[in-house]
């Protein structure tokens, strides 16, 4: 699939309805990969290409009531869905020019990740399944993330499988040019504000967690 905005929301959108059935057992997993991001009561913390918000939940309990969860997605659809399976907040944080920030709800943003309605450092971390391969440009769509992170901030980047298992899935071999490789995700985070501290690839889970560099 092409990482074009467009094709994104066009993939995306027409596969939202059945996408909680697709992958029912995911839920753990999300749960684990958020519990790594170690978060604090009262922090503000994004789910960057949220989909149907599946991690909304275990983040708004980290976070807890004094907290902030917003959750971004290109396509409405997804969003949509979010909102159906009652994960979805009440209120969209932004004000069209760039100085959305922490209101202390949990809020969807209809909103590329490349171009977030979010103040600079408003965040504590940044939570993204399965969103690197979908990137339309990664160093830059990757800083902008590191913009609206707090320096010593966190980002984590999950899938609920490894590289090798989800290519299976798909009938492909994993390729030396993937970008979620280690070799190349490391200095492509560099280049972006981040420090990669610990990657996991494995059958069963795949998150690369880094921190935003002062």
């Amino acid at each position: 699939m092409s990482d074009d905005p467009t094709h994104v929301r066009e993939f995306f959108g027409a596969r939202a309805a059945d996408w909680d059935s697709r992958f029912p057992d995911d839920g753990p997993a999300y749960a684990a990969a958020v519990g790594e991001l170690v978060l604090r009561p009262g922090d503000a913390v994004l789910d960057a290409g949220c989909g149907t918000g599946r991690a909304l939940p275990p983040l708004r309990a980290a976070v807890g009531p004094t907290g902030t969860v917003l959750g971004a997605d290109l396509t409405p659809e997804m969003l949509e869905q979010a909102v159906l399976a009652g994960r979805g907040g009440r209120n969209v944080v932004s004000d069209g020019d760039g100085n959305g920030g922490a209101d202390g709800t949990a809020a969807l943003l209809l909103a590329d990740v490349g171009r977030l309605p979010v103040r600079d450092g408003a965040l504590d971390a940044v939570f993204g399944a399965g969103l690197v391969s979908h990137l339309a440009d990664p160093v830059a769509d990757l800083r902008e993330l590191a913009r609206v992170v707090r320096p010593g901030g966190r980002l984590a980047l999950f899938h609920p499988i490894g590289r090798a298992a989800l290519a299976a899935r798909h009938g492909r071999q994993i390729t030396p040019d993937d970008l979620r490789a280690e070799p190349r995700l490391r200095p492509v985070l560099a280049e972006a504000g981040w420090r990669l501290v610990s990657y996991v690839d494995e059958d069963t889970r795949y998150l690369a967690l880094a921190v935003r560099e002062a």
